[in-house]
């Protein structure tokens, strides 16, 4: 298998937006100069080491019948098209992303590679900005159809309409992206009908280009859905036709999701472009997948996948009685304990990861946060940094530290430099009189009360929430764990908080944490809004200037710290631990998760 072209490797770290929906999280997006090496356990006593951060050669594949069973949580699976915002989760992706193909993938470090099983990608123009995609000669839907220029004009337009809602213009199809594409590639993919290639031509340079067209929906299923032909759905788009393109719309937003757990969409509609494809559902249990009959490329190395949806705390146990063979748990002391007594029947391997815990603000009309930037300082100057750090996080990783940036690293090269210029220390002790003083200054009754929503259970989240209280509650707060299992679904969207604590999951993006702290944008949950900051974004995400992109990201996280949109707490350490008898189980850095190469696990005879 040949492992890709490394187009372009992201120096500085920027958010992806992907929420999580479990006891773990989300993260960040960054990527890392640093390349450590991945160990893969034969099951034999031999170490196999490969250095790279892309997939492995692993030269001709015969499929085993076998069947490799892995958990990240017990967030149970929401859809086939996981890119809305109620289901752009991590735990949705570790199942979509093994039948949903795309011209890239993120190597262990962030970097971002060429997928040349899917096809190509050539930066043909600079001015102006032109990109050339190539889509595989023999690249196929499961039903047998061709993925053509029809399917990229699809996923572009799902990304690039609008339409007036109740308060002005809103997406035509629910994406959680919004709707950047369109405004920077206004003109939309230029091809032919039924080609294999197709161009985008930029209105500013855009670093992020190779992940722009992600070509995950099967657009002659759209269309057949919709009860129009898939020409008539092509000039829709062309011709910008909203109003044609509403049924379509419905359908996307609507007809891929799955509303009653158990129940997999039909194998009609739900086509795989990957090495697997869905088999069956057992809902609150797993969901199987099996190989695609009609993936043209490197065949899968194991049959059989079957994701668990197991609780963080199961897990560890779960592996030693053989009910799953790779596991991510939440990084804590008694699991990596649990997993060391395991002995040599379990490998285990721990990494840097681009995730980071924080807190957010809400900025909505409930919320006491929203008009105060005093209480926001006064929450600052009392959140007990360091000593969740050390309690909680430095028995893991002893070289954790209090992370005073969003996006850059504290293992990058260029935090240092980053931070120096954007942070002046205020916030790194407790300061509880301090706080009391801002809390006046205020002039709010005391005690405030803060509800501080989470996804649970998580047990390290309800101990990140009691420290806060003990610290917090002298200062004049009243803090009150909202932990919630709807706490993604309902109370983040919905606004029920004063403080969310989660996680980022990243990758190697340049640009896509403007979606997180841009005004209106998708994935800002609070509601904050920042004219600088959003000045910095579009000037960010316009220049392939190493060091314009540098500027600005000193811009925004100087900013960000200024006006409180939240508090940075730490960035995750990473635990991976599996049966020792499997071969290419690599953890990465990024929000792709240990299952990222899950096609090129396999046991060992």
């Amino acid at each position: 298998m040949t492992g890709g072209v490394a187009v372009m490797a992201a120096t500085a770290l920027v958010l992806s937006a992907c929420t999580s929906g479990s006891s773990d999280d989300e993260a960040t997006d960054a990527a890392t100069d640093e390349t450590s090496e991945e160990t893969d356990e034969t099951g034999s006593g031999e170490e196999v080491m490969y250095e790279g951060t892309d997939k492995e050669d692993l030269g001709d594949i015969t499929t085993k019948d076998d069947t490799v069973s892995f958990s990240l949580g017990e967030d149970e699976w929401l859809g086939y098209n996981g890119n809305t915002p109620e289901t752009y989760s991590t735990y949705n992706s570790v199942v979509n992303d093994r039948f949903q193909s795309s011209f890239y993938y993120y190597g262990t470090d962030g970097t971002i590679y060429v997928n040349e099983e899917f096809g190509n990608i050539e930066l043909v123009s600079e001015d102006p900005m032109t990109v050339e995609y190539t889509i595989a000669d023999d690249a196929v839907w499961s039903d047998g159809t061709p993925i053509t220029y029809e399917d990229a004009l699809f996923s572009w337009a799902t990304q690039a309409f609008t339409v007036e809602g109740d308060e002005g213009e809103v997406p035509l199809f629910n994406y959680v992206g919004g709707t950047d594409l369109g405004d920077r590639t206004p003109d939309g993919p230029q091809g032919e009908a039924g080609g294999k290639s197709f161009t985008l031509v930029y209105s500013d340079p855009y670093p992020d280009y190779m992940l722009a067209t992600m070509m995950q929906f099967p657009a002659h299923v759209a269309a057949e859905q919709a009860g129009v032909s898939l020409e008539d759905m092509t000039a829709a788009i062309q011709d910008g036709d909203v109003e044609a393109l509403q049924p379509i719309a419905d359908f996307y937003n609507e007809g891929w999701l799955s509303p009653t757990p158990g129940e997999l969409p039909s194998s009609d509609i739900a086509l795989s472009s990957g090495p697997y494809q869905l088999a069956s559902w057992e809902a609150g249990q797993s969901i199987t997948l099996e190989p695609n009959p009609e993936w043209w490329g490197t065949p899968p190395a194991s049959s059989t996948l079957v994701y668990r949806f197991a609780a963080a705390e199961t897990q560890a146990q779960a592996l030693q009685n053989g009910d799953l063979n790779v596991i991510e748990p939440q990084a804590t002391v008694d699991t990596l304990t649990q997993i060391e007594a395991m002995g040599d029947s379990v490998a285990l391997q721990t990494n840097d990861t681009l995730t980071w815990e924080h807190l957010d603000f809400n900025f909505g009309d409930t919320s006491a946060f929203a008009d105060s930037l005093e209480l926001r300082e006064a929450f600052a100057m009392c959140v007990p940094r360091q000593l969740i750090v050390d309690n909680l996080i430095a028995p893991i990783n002893p070289e954790a530290q209090v992370m005073n940036a969003r996006e850059v690293f504290p293992f990058q090269p260029n935090y240092e430099s980053i931070v120096s210029q954007s942070y002046d220390g205020r916030y790194d002790q407790v300061d509880i009189e301090g706080a009391m003083a801002k809390i006046e200054e205020a002039g709010v009754e005391t005690p405030v009360t803060i509800r501080v929503g989470y996804n649970a259970p998580n047990q390290r989240r309800t101990e990140e929430v009691a420290l806060i209280k003990d610290s917090c509650d002298q200062a004049g707060f009243d803090v009150q764990d909202s932990g919630s299992g709807e706490f993604f679904s309902d109370d983040l969207p919905n606004g029920d908080y004063e403080v969310a604590l989660f996680a980022w999951a990243g990758s190697g993006q340049i640009t896509s944490g403007q979606n997180i702290y841009g005004t209106d944008r998708g994935q800002n949950y609070g509601g904050y809004s920042n004219e600088t900051v959003d000045a910095a974004w579009d000037t960010l995400t316009t220049t392939l200037d190493t060091g314009e992109q540098e500027e600005q990201l000193v811009i925004i996280e100087k900013t960000l710290w200024d006006t409180l949109f939240g508090i940075p707490l730490f960035a995750h350490p990473g635990v991976v631990a599996y049966d020792s008898s499997l071969s290419n189980v690599r953890a990465t850095s990024t929000q792709s998760t240990v299952a990222w190469n899950a096609e090129q696990w396999v046991r060992a005879d």
